[in-house]
């Protein structure tokens, strides 16, 4: 049991750093109002449709889908489609619109924030972030960095979708939105002073006439006043309204909210919605004719936007085989030029016996060959830095990056092993080791790779491969075009995870899997020194692993990696494999399909204006409950009846209890997270009209918790050449001693924080990163800032991500309330607390 002490410094910090909800469209669907999500997907879909169609009348072509409330992603892609060359994105597409939603929900988290939600007649400051915030995304835009572009569309379009529901915009008549939100350039005119009385008391529960006529005649703007604990406002002003709102019970009572239909202005809620819909699609259309429409385009997720990055040992180890490397690195390049699956951008880290880097980065594919091809190998037959190389790239490559690590040496810096894997946890990027057998050109071609890496050595990598959801492939120079073929099936389009185990120490064992019809491109790999297996079909056909062409496949080895590739008939249904092996091995069932399933641990907060929830930058903690959303791409609708916490190297499951929040979205709450590292898996229904067929997906990326606790201060903004000062804090109710502190960021800014902190046993202690943007630094720029904390003995870890903009003008605090009413929030909080 923590003590009190410690309880006060979490919930203090809960207070002040990341405070909870605040009021707005709701994010939980209810009755038939429209929800936050529902309104950014609409005008998403509605936009999209818009550009398709000009873009078809500029070719001249035909375009015949409406913009209308039917509208759904699977009908956006494939009318968008035929205005282009090639195929747009269904999956991308559904993922944009997540990632937007999902930073438009944690808006919500701030509470005492009234310029987040135009709260108490708070325009200016509303309209500040709006528009700092269209800044960034264009900013990010402008350096190819979509998922940040698309962290801060979100954020501003819930600030901008709650001045509709909050103000009485929509009550002075107005049928268009209001573009001098997005315009910093424009007066904000007719705003009610403070001094101006605005409401009149609600008639019981009947709300629809408390706004004074005077302020409708003069078409004054106003918007309602909110706080969960004291009643004080202003005199005469209109309160937000809803049970949480102490203020409506100040005279003059009720409220003016549209937040849903049950609102005191719920009966202008579906107006409301309409408008943020339109001023949704207003905001989109800035950004586009700022960016272009490919860009544009990138950012919604219809075009490609993945990133190629390669970490490539260069120490005299290699030196026979650096040829090898870079005809392998070329020729994977060379196997996306020209299709839809290039990348939007390449990738490249040295690293030797001494040193790691410089990143380059860039667009061009010839300019980026003649980067690798630059490359020449050290005088040094020493491990190298190769995770300190693989943490760098990590760090700056954007999430969800393909990196290949080609190397034949040990790490020099296996200390880093544990940052590694929670840095692919975090970033969801897979890593492919390409190991290459420098001895072999030394003495004979055929010795083992186990000749120049110990199983120890090798078994490092093959750990951070499967964390990731990549592979490790030994690679000669007479397999090498066999790993290439092996490789661009590791990349290619669509690719989903329909099963993955891994059992070490070793175990006979039978997995089943089920695949769907929307599945092409089956294959299944397995890594391993000694693995031997049998395939089994829905129809009973089997196929032993030493069959190399058989009746369901076909398998080629390289190394100790075999893939099989299953025919292309004959697929659908229940597959049976069996695996026996004398040393570890890891399994993998991979294929290509529009239907894929997303997921994000998120953090529910209950109360306050109502129930909201924001995606959790940092580890569950083990033993406790957590929720996690899941959506699943490429279906209008979906039933899921299954989602599973999986023992990542066994067979033990945790299961979850499923909550729609819409048609393939799902807030799935889970009891206790395991001790043991888990991947998750879901299974269900695809509901198409003539057929429903089961299918299940699980996460590429392994999930660990743990119980260690990291809080940081929240602050969005930070000053180029200003150093900006976060305090931190670390508990942990196990291990006491001296943990280890990291704090990096993927903009290369500088960083400083303490080395080291030391906690009890049941206690925290707290520390400061100051982070220092260059004076030069792009207004609008983001940074993504990870703090990180590791128990004595590399015995647990855990992390915290923030999102920082940098801005040229000061940070915006007039939301929040004083320092006394804050503690006062604390105190009440505290009151009603449950200690872990």
């Amino acid at each position: 049991m923590v003590s009190l002490v410690v309880v006060a410094v979490f919930l203090f910090q809960g207070a002040l750093f990341q405070p909870p909800q605040a009021e707005a469209f709701k994010i939980f669907p209810t009755d038939d109002s429209l929800t936050h999500q529902q309104i950014t997907e609409a005008a998403f879909l509605r936009k999209m449709v818009e550009v398709c169609r000009d873009v078809a009348t500029s070719q001249g072509k035909g375009f015949t889908l409406p913009i209308n409330s039917k509208l759904t992603p699977t009908t956006v892609q494939k009318a968008c489609s035929n205005s282009y060359a090639s195929l747009l994105k269904l999956s991308t597409f559904n993922l944009a619109i997540i990632q937007t939603a999902l930073s438009n929900a944690a808006v919500d988290r701030k509470q005492f924030s009234t310029a987040h939600h135009f709260d108490d007649e708070d325009f200016k400051n509303g309209r500040d972030l709006i528009t700092k915030g269209i800044a960034a995304v264009k900013v990010s835009i402008k350096k190819g960095n979509y998922l940040s572009a698309r962290t801060s569309l979100g954020a501003v379009c819930h600030t901008l979708q709650d001045f509709y529901s909050h103000s009485n915009w929509v009550e002075l008549g107005s049928n268009v939105p209001f573009s001098t939100l997005i315009k910093p350039e424009l007066p904000l005119n007719n705003l009610a002073s403070r001094d101006t009385k605005t409401c009149k008391s609600c008639v019981g529960k009947d709300c629809s006439d408390n706004i004074l006529q005077e302020v409708l005649q003069q078409k004054l703007l106003t918007s309602g006043y909110f706080h969960p604990i004291f009643p004080d406002k202003p005199a005469g002003k209109c309160s937000h309204g809803s049970i949480f709102d102490r203020t409506s019970s100040t005279e003059p009572t009720g409220g003016i909210n549209k937040d849903d239909i049950s609102s005191d202005h719920g009966f202008l809620h579906n107006r409301a919605a309409e408008m943020a819909i339109n001023a949704t699609m207003e905001l989109l259309e800035d950004i586009r004719l700022a960016t272009g429409d490919q860009a544009f385009l990138r950012l919604m997720g219809l075009s490609q936007t993945s990133v190629l990055a390669f970490v490539i040992d260069t120490t005299g180890s290699l030196s026979n085989y650096i040829a090898e490397a870079k005809r392998v690195s070329i020729s994977i390049i060379d196997s996306r030029r020209g299709t839809s699956e290039e990348p939007s951008e390449y990738i490249l880290v040295p690293f030797n016996d001494q040193d790691f880097g410089p990143l380059i980065r860039t667009g061009d594919a010839d300019r980026f060959k003649e980067q690798i091809n630059s490359l020449s190998a050290s005088d040094s037959l020493n491990p190298g830095m190769c995770l300190s190389g693989l943490m760098l790239t990590l760090t700056r490559a954007p999430p969800s990056s393909d990196i290949f690590v080609l190397t034949d040496a040990s790490a020099k810096d296996t200390e880093l092993k544990s940052s590694v894997e929670a840095m692919i946890e975090s970033t969801k990027s897979t890593v492919t080791f390409l190991l290459t057998n420098s001895i072999s050109t030394r003495s004979q071609q055929n010795v083992s790779l186990s000749r120049s890496l110990s199983q120890s050595e090798i078994q490092l990598y093959r750990d951070l491969a499967r964390v990731s959801g990549g592979q490790t492939i030994e690679v000669t120079n007479t397999t090498s075009s066999q790993a290439t073929a092996v490789i661009t099936g590791l990349i290619s389009a669509d690719l989903v995870t329909v099963l993955q185990a891994a059992r070490n120490p070793p175990k006979a064992e039978n997995f089943s899997f089920v695949l769907d019809p929307t599945l092409s491109n089956v294959t299944v790999y397995i890594t391993g020194d000694s693995p031997v297996f049998t395939l089994y079909s829905p129809t009973g056909v089997s196929q032993s692993g030493s069959v190399a062409d058989g009746p369901l496949g076909s398998i080629l080895t390289v190394g100790n990696l075999k893939r099989v590739k299953l025919n292309s008939t004959g697929q659908t249904g229940e597959w049976k494999i069996s695996i026996d092996s004398t040393s570890s091995y890891n399994m993998r069932v991979t294929g290509q399909s529009s239907v894929d399933v997303l997921f994000y641990f998120v953090e529910i907060v209950e109360g306050g204006h109502g129930d909201s929830w924001g995606q959790r930058f940092t580890r569950p903690f083990i033993g406790r409950n957590a929720t996690f959303y899941v959506s699943v791409t490429g279906r209008d609708s979906v039933t899921v009846t299954d989602v599973l916490l999986v023992e990542a190297s066994g067979s033990d499951v945790v299961r979850g209890t499923i909550k729609a929040v819409g048609a393939t979205d799902f807030l799935v709450n889970i009891d206790r997270i395991p001790e043991w590292p888990f991947v998750v898996q879901l299974k269900g229904l695809l509901n198409d009209s003539s057929l429903v067929s089961q299918f299940q997906r699980q996460s590429p990326t392994q999930q660990q918790g743990s119980r260690i606790t990291v809080m940081a201060q929240s602050q969005n903004i930070t000053q180029p050449g200003v150093p900006l000062s976060l305090n931190f804090t670390v508990a942990t109710n196990t291990t006491s001693g001296n943990y280890t502190i990291r704090a990096r960021n993927d903009q290369g800014f500088s960083v400083s924080f303490p080395s080291s902190l030391i906690l009890g046993t049941e206690g925290s202690a707290q520390g400061s990163v100051t982070l220092t943007a260059p004076s030069d630094t792009e207004s609008g720029t983001d940074v993504t800032l990870t703090i990180e904390a590791e128990a004595p003995g590399s015995t647990d870890l855990n992390y915290v991500t923030l999102q920082l903009t940098v801005s040229t003008a000061n940070a915006i605090f007039s939301g929040y309330h004083s320092l006394s009413m804050c503690l006062s929030f604390f105190f009440f909080i505290i009151c009603h607390c449950v200690c872990f």
